[in-house]
């Protein structure tokens, strides 16, 4: 097998694993967002393509959380969220180029980025559980179906996704709701995106889709992911929305939750963020294919969501924590479930200067 691309069912598996987090925000980017899915569909095809071939490795793409988020809840012109992807994308690819964001995230300690891993993942779950709250006994089956499928040691998702869609169909299951977006409002596109998208959100991505991201594909692949560095992220992210936003894409970036998806329901190699993204140029060009990602029940990308969000949260970092920085990746987490990763890495940081103010004086008590 070749070690840097596999095409076999447990990459393919591995390939729907990020489902849960991908199809929700795009079909709500397109539906409410306003949104052209042909050019979504193919800015996140061309995004994974490119993410395999410079990585070879399962390194994801997801849309920006923070934009799509501010797209739901207020009529944002379409040139702002073009303009957002501009944005992002030039600090991000000064940050990376120049190393600067190197030197940025090396101020994170690790007990911060442990928290902020967890508080993710603990934020992912519920969004999950959100998910799968309409039908909460299909919702309990699923998850069943989900775990029973991974246990056995089939290609999990891959198996779960093509069960579920003739199952939603059948049972009358609700898809990620659609409705007919408003007419997006007037004002100053550039004030708007950088005031109310890009600078919401650039918090996130240096924290989830750069520092974490970093961190999970090399606690995953070892010396495989010695390529994935914060530096590589920044550029690749940057180049793909300067390229891709001003052509109709909805901003992207990667992301931890998407990084441990992927492993979780088998993917090893560049194979399947290959594959993915041909699936998705394939469905942009087809008359229906954005309606047939709309086919899949909320309730079974709820059960693969939850699945993935927990393999995030309970990570080897985790258990490996001294007792005494388990105070702080509580604090961390928490911070990023009742407000955001940027108030999260602030209160986190602030901790951890708590916590090895109390180490050195007990240590110093001691040895007096």
């Amino acid at each position: 097998m070749n070690r840097d691309f596999a095409f076999d069912l447990k990459e393919a598996s591995g390939a729907l694993g990020d489902l849960g987090t991908l199809l929700p925000l795009i079909v709500a980017a397109v539906a409410l967002g306003g949104l052209a899915p042909v050019p979504v569909l193919l800015g996140f095809a061309a995004f994974y393509i490119m993410t395999a071939l410079v990585y070879r490795l399962p390194v994801p793409v997801q849309p920006m959380k923070a934009i799509v988020a501010v797209m739901l809840v207020s009529q944002v012109p379409l040139a702002s969220v073009a303009m957002s992807g501009v944005v992002i994308g030039a600090v991000l690819l000064v940050l990376g180029a120049s190393g600067w964001i190197d030197r940025l995230l090396r101020l994170v300690p690790q007990s911060v980025v442990s928290g902020l891993q967890m508080g993710l993942g603990l934020m992912l779950g519920l969004v999950a559980l959100d998910m799968m709250a309409a039908t909460p006994l299909l919702g309990a089956f699923a998850l069943l179906l989900l775990l029973g499928l991974i246990g056995i040691g089939l290609p999990a998702a891959l198996v779960f996704v093509v069960l579920a869609v003739p199952a939603g169909l059948w049972f009358g299951l609700p898809g990620v709701e659609m409705t007919a977006p408003d007419a997006a409002s007037g004002g100053d596109s550039f004030a708007i995106a950088l005031g109310s998208l890009a600078l919401p959100q650039l918090s996130l991505t240096l924290t989830n889709a750069i520092l974490l991201t970093t961190f999970v594909m090399q606690d995953a692949y070892g010396e495989r992911a010695s390529r994935v560095t914060p530096r590589k992220l920044a550029i690749t992210t940057g180049i793909a929305n300067l390229c891709l936003a001003p052509l109709g894409a909805l901003p992207m970036c990667h992301g931890a939750g998407g990084a441990a998806a992927h492993r979780k329901f088998g993917a090893r190699t560049g194979g399947a963020p290959l594959m993915l993204g041909l699936a998705l140029g394939a469905l942009a060009v087809l008359p229906e294919g954005f309606a047939v990602l709309a086919m899949i029940p909320a309730v079974a990308l709820g059960a693969l969501l939850l699945v993935a969000s927990a393999d995030l949260a309970l990570s080897k970092r985790l258990f490996d924590a001294v007792p005494s920085c388990r105070p702080v990746i509580a604090v961390t987490a928490l911070g990023v479930v009742l407000w955001n990763p940027l108030a999260a890495l602030v209160i986190g940081t602030l901790a951890e200067m708590i916590r090895k103010a109390v180490v050195r004086r007990v240590f110093a008590a001691r040895r007096g």
